[in-house]
């Protein structure tokens, strides 16, 4: 770990370039750097290929990200969270911004990356509540800059802490799915939830509240992150999990009673959620 100050005619810069353990290194999302800059003068950082996620901070001035073939104009109060595999830079205006960033990166970074997307998130986006973030970059910051002998463990809380916040914060479905949509959406989620054991198709959801079935299928997976067979579907797995564990219920019986047919379907159903057989999942719980 070196914790330094860069100045020069470009930048008024502190950073901890932070080197994980190889434990971490395999094990945690780990830190790589973090880092304060406030511009001096204008200029532009460019990188290209680099393993590693970035997440900053806009904390005054302005200036312009380059990613992904899009150019994103940032203000004080916006973050971006990108993938650095990709080509980036970032540049200041002549209001020259003061930033705080994070470098990081860890074994499952492309899958979370990658729900992120999915969930709608986007390279730039403004949060409901910054100090939110700073208050994690600043633990982030003071575990790194210290002598904890569990700093890596404390650093990939903090990682996780800043990533489920990214999840909560940037997932935005307003311009898809107007606020009466929105409500309709969270009666069928409840209609599932409680009807679980019947017979459900997309046709009697689509007659039962006046909506588009094939609509209905792209809205609810952007409003919930799962497509509505696979929530119903967890829903009755889990259903049946209580089952087996607190009643002496027969298998084919649990199938019938969360809605899931024949025993050998039930059966599939189970190991392909569970990755073991209701019978089995019975005897190990």
């Amino acid at each position: 770990m070196n914790t330094s100050l860069f100045n020069d005619d470009f930048v008024d810069s502190k950073r901890i370039i932070y080197t994980p353990s190889d434990f971490a290194k395999i094990s945690l999302t780990h830190l790589q750097e973090i880092g304060q800059l406030q511009a001096q003068n204008l200029h532009v950082s460019k990188r290209d290929n680099l393993s590693s996620y970035l997440f900053f901070v806009v904390l005054s001035g302005s200036g312009t990200l380059k990613y992904d073939g899009n150019a994103y104009f940032l203000t004080a109060g916006d973050c971006i969270f990108i993938d650095c595999h990709k080509p980036y830079s970032h540049e200041t205006s002549e209001d020259l911004w003061n930033l705080k960033w994070i470098h990081f990166y860890g074994v499952n970074m492309a899958n979370i990356y990658a729900k992120y997307i999915e969930r709608g998130g986007q390279p730039m986006f403004r949060p409901q509540n910054i100090s939110d973030f700073l208050s994690i970059w600043e633990q982030i910051y003071e575990t790194a800059d210290s002598t904890d002998y569990i700093r890596d463990m404390k650093i990939n809380e903090g990682l996780n802490a800043l990533l489920t916040l990214l999840m909560a914060q940037s997932w935005r479905t307003d311009s898809i799915a107007t606020t009466s949509k929105k409500n309709n959406l969270l009666d069928i989620k409840k209609y599932l939830d409680e009807h679980y054991p019947d017979k459900i198709t997309l046709d009697d959801l689509s007659e039962k509240f006046f909506i588009n079935k094939f609509y209905l299928t792209r809205i609810f997976k952007i409003q919930f992150g799962v497509t509505l067979n696979d929530y119903l579907l967890h829903v009755r797995i889990t259903h049946a999990k209580q089952l087996l564990r607190f009643t002496d219920k027969t298998v084919e019986t649990i199938g019938l009673e969360c809605g899931m047919g024949s025993v050998h379907y039930f059966s599939r159903m189970f190991k392909k959620v569970e990755g073991l057989a209701p019978s089995e999942y019975r005897r190990k719980w």
